[in-house]
């Protein structure tokens, strides 16, 4: 799915909204509500109001890693970014170049049997692609404790859109917890960045409930736009309980960012039941595969040639993602991760009376 919408450059949102201006919170970011191709416009902190009770949000607490290191290639300084870590011990990897500007450049993979050295003395040995075809990412062998190397070397992934690095902090989200292994996400679960402690707190006393998955998300493509490759998931009982019971209660299952949806539709047979389950997920949600689960979906703005936008047709329809990104690009919301946020809701579920007041 591409969009025939173009997104200025100066949409993207170079820095966290609390540092735009005195005062400002991590939630006072715009919503754009989409009810089918209705559209109305809304802040962030307003979410209780167009939420009832026995709605359910499902929440991903994977960690945000410090993924990026500096080391060497030869004669040549790279950035190696740290995707995912395989069931054998080695780590899919992303070289990218330094661009002088503190941010990096797509940089062409391989050969199998280069070597990068990273700080500590620590070797790092490119051995294979991570999928036929593509030789962005690698698996390369470490001989090192790579959590522990990103802790004392690391620093969050950035991109070319933002003004300056970041600490670790503005990338983790509320919901954000630590692994016992280490494991997190080499990029921000970023659609639940807008929320606080305060927020979650209205939301639990107006009845919505939370139920936490996992999905350690890996590097993105900004220049290619692949889609998502497996990644570790883990839907627990608990959780899978709590969306099942949501459902036969009438209350709406909604995914709070992409990951939350790859990770419950993951765990949720062809009869619409989600059961616990934990492992890698090959699945990549479009409309033609639908979503069994998830009846709408809190996301931030991707590009329009992102991959990520299958997704969102399949919540909620080809005709709902175009007006509601024309919508955006009119009214200047901000993209990426330090920007703007979409709720997607099909229109059998509007609620005229607190959503459209006012609309346009």
């Amino acid at each position: 799915m591409t969009l025939a919408v173009r997104v200025p450059e100066e949409l993207s949102a170079r820095v966290p909204v609390e540092q735009r201006g005195r005062g400002l919170g991590r939630d006072a970011v715009r919503l754009l509500v989409s009810h089918g191709t209705e559209v109305s416009h809304q802040a962030f902190a307003d979410l209780p109001s167009l939420l009832r009770a026995g709605d359910l949000l499902i929440v991903n607490t994977s960690q945000t890693l410090p993924a990026a290191v500096d080391g060497t290639a030869g004669h040549a300084r790279v950035v190696v970014h740290f995707s995912t870590r395989g069931d054998d011990g080695r780590w899919a990897v992303e070289l990218r170049d330094p661009d002088g500007r503190g941010t990096t450049r797509a940089r062409a993979g391989g050969p199998a049997g280069s070597v990068v050295r990273l700080p500590g003395d620590v070797r790092l040995v490119l051995e294979e692609p991570l999928a036929p075809g593509s030789e962005r990412l690698w698996w390369a062998g470490v001989p090192a404790d790579v959590p522990s190397l990103l802790r004392r070397h690391g620093r969050p992934i950035r991109y070319s859109y933002t003004e300056r690095d970041q600490p670790l902090s503005a990338h983790q989200t509320v919901f954000a917890l630590p692994s016992a292994d280490g494991a997190g996400s080499a990029e921000m679960p970023s659609a639940a960045r807008p929320f606080t402690a305060d927020l979650v707190a209205r939301l639990v006393s107006r009845g919505v409930q939370f139920a936490p998955v996992v999905l350690h998300t890996g590097v993105a493509s900004p220049e290619a736009h692949e889609p998502p490759y497996p990644e570790l998931f883990a839907v627990p009982e608990a959780s899978a309980r709590l969306v099942n019971a949501a459902r036969a209660g009438g209350g709406r299952v909604i995914a709070v960012g992409t990951t939350a949806v790859r990770a419950v539709e993951s765990a949720a047979g062809p009869d619409g039941v989600v059961r616990a389950a934990r492992g890698r997920t090959e699945l990549v949600v479009t409309p033609e595969r639908g979503v069994r689960v998830v009846d709408g979906l809190l996301t931030g703005l991707h590009e329009p040639q992102a991959s990520h936008l299958l997704m969102l047709e399949a919540v909620a329809g080809r005709a709902a993602v175009d007006r509601g990104y024309a919508e955006a690009v009119r009214r200047l919301y901000l993209w990426h991760e330090f920007g703007d946020v979409h709720l997607l809701l099909p229109a059998e579920f509007a609620h005229p009376e607190s959503c459209f007041g006012n609309s346009r």
